[in-house]
């Protein structure tokens, strides 16, 4: 009988998400130690997500998000000492410390932020992927927001855009219920977000996005449509945030019995994790030994996060003018 994954494959996708879930855990305590500051928005709960919509990526192909991006980072392959060392604004950082949590970028990866203006990453996300068309390298832009970002008006014009001159790009809608901190059921209008594509004639579909192969599932179709020249794609990813909107956020507006039966019943990595012991025949052993090394790779980052240098002062002249030349 043939699975979704083979077995080599369900041990990889399970060390990206732990290896995501472990490195926010150990963000959470640094930022408690007050070796983090600023905003910091955690991504634990929502790691299939990324982890199943970039396992099936090529490597032409770009990503783009929110400021909630440590996730998007890692799933990219991304280091995690450089992420974290980021994150303390040391030098070490992918933006040698200048950019904090919600603000770095890789173009080795195709990695093209973080970013802090809720649904600004739209429009960008679609010029990228304006300019994989104009290039003609096939390469798709996976332009993630969040259900708060949904209802901004720069979406729909993106929308537009991207259906007019087809453009190869996936939105990607992060529905974790609630915004910053309003429920969608006081906040959007309509029965859904992936749907609002229609004005357009762009497909979309909802998700669980708390069960990777259906994540992985949805992501093939939605790239494949837009690689193959039809357009824009839109997922809405059905998921769910454990911690509050930020650091900050309390979340008092929600109950804990319901963030716990979620963790309970719809855990991504528990969910996985049951299904690659009881149908791929995984043995525990070899999921402790991923675990073991997710675990050891989290504590070295780390360890750089606090021992790499502070940036010189001189960075504060860096990366603020391009020097060149212009001609009428």
């Amino acid at each position: 009988m043939a699975y979704p994954i083979s077995p080599e494959k369900a041990l990889e996708a399970y060390g990206d998400m732990f290896l995501i879930r472990r490195f926010e855990e150990r963000a959470a305590q640094l930022y408690g130690m007050g070796l983090i500051a600023g905003f910091c928005h955690l991504y634990i709960g929502q790691e299939a997500v990324v982890v199943g919509v970039q396992s099936i990526l090529k490597p032409q192909d770009s990503l783009i998000t929110a400021y909630r991006d440590h996730g998007h980072m890692l799933a990219a392959g991304m280091d995690p000492k450089g992420v974290m060392a980021e994150l303390t604004g040391r030098s070490g950082g992918y933006s040698r410390g200048k950019g904090g949590s919600m603000h770095m970028f890789s173009r080795e990866k195709n990695f093209f932020g973080g970013h802090g203006i809720v649904g600004a990453q739209v429009p960008i996300g679609t010029g990228l992927a304006f300019a994989h068309k104009y290039n003609e390298d096939e390469g798709v832009c996976i332009t993630s927001m969040g259900d708060g970002a949904a209802n901004q008006g720069q979406v729909y014009e993106s929308y537009n855009m991207a259906a007019l001159w087809k453009l190869p790009v996936v939105y990607v809608i992060e529905n974790n219920g609630y915004s910053m901190g309003t429920s969608i059921a006081r906040s959007a209008a309509g029965p859904n977000f992936f749907g609002r594509g229609q004005g357009w004639d762009i497909p979309g579909e909802k998700v669980d996005g708390m069960q990777l192969l259906k994540v992985q599932e949805a992501a093939k179709r939605a790239v494949e449509h837009a690689r193959s020249g039809k357009g824009p794609y839109i997922l809405e990813m059905d998921t769910y945030r454990y911690r509050g909107h930020s650091m900050s956020d309390p979340a008092k507006y929600r109950s804990k019995e319901e963030v716990e039966d979620v963790k309970q019943n719809r855990d991504p990595i528990d969910h996985f994790r049951a299904y690659m012991i009881t149908t791929l025949k995984v043995s525990e052993a070899q999921i402790k030994t991923i675990e073991d090394k997710v675990k050891a790779v989290v504590a070295e980052a780390v360890e750089f996060s606090k021992t790499s240098p502070e940036p010189d002062p001189s960075e504060l002249y860096t990366d603020i003018l391009k020097e060149g030349s212009a001609t009428l």
